[in-house]
């Protein structure tokens, strides 16, 4: 346990995954993240926190739309892809079963529980993470789930560390 308290607060959580995904123009990107709540009930709005650090987040920056895909407790295989996989050198959605959704948002066949966003507003207040806030324009799922947990992915060793911060554009995600 941590000597800090905030430290210590944040490591007895154990958020539920999600991979967040987005298209801009050809490139298509998509990453792990444990940082993501609701945020407003009237009207429905959703946030996830995207790594600096991650192609997804470049490519964000450029798209309208954003899919979440709320993770199962099998769904293992498919976080250790998004979450230790650099979209900056490999193009994940080549390695699974994905189809172009509601608009032109990459979804993942595997996952039936999983929002379609239309993407509000973007955060960056100086930290690792950007929260971007979502209004959801589709929403798809095959009833209730036990959802993969951050203590069934805590071994993994993400694609990118913290530190890395590449900004916009990328090779694979120019600017239009």
């Amino acid at each position: 346990m941590s000597a800090d308290p905030f430290d210590s607060l944040m490591t007895s959580l154990d958020p539920s995954m999600v991979v967040a995904t987005a298209a801009a123009g050809d490139e298509r990107a998509g990453c792990l993240v444990g940082f993501h709540s609701q945020s407003s009930i009237d009207p429905g709005r959703y946030c996830v926190w995207l790594s600096k650090a991650n192609h997804t987040y470049r490519v964000t920056l450029l798209a309208a739309h954003v899919g979440i895909h709320f993770l199962t407790a099998g769904d293992r295989e498919l976080a250790e892809l998004f979450g230790t996989v650099s979209g900056d050198d490999v193009d994940k959605f080549a390695l699974v079963e994905a189809e172009v959704g509601a608009e032109g948002v990459p979804v993942l066949a595997a996952c039936p529980h999983r929002l379609v966003a239309r993407k509000t507003a973007v955060l960056d207040e100086g930290g690792d993470h950007v929260c971007v806030v979502t209004e959801p324009v589709e929403a798809a799922t095959a009833g209730p789930f036990a959802p993969l947990r951050l203590s069934a992915v805590a071994d993994l060793r993400p694609g990118h560390d913290a530190a890395d911060r590449p900004t916009p554009p990328t090779e694979r995600a120019p600017r239009r």
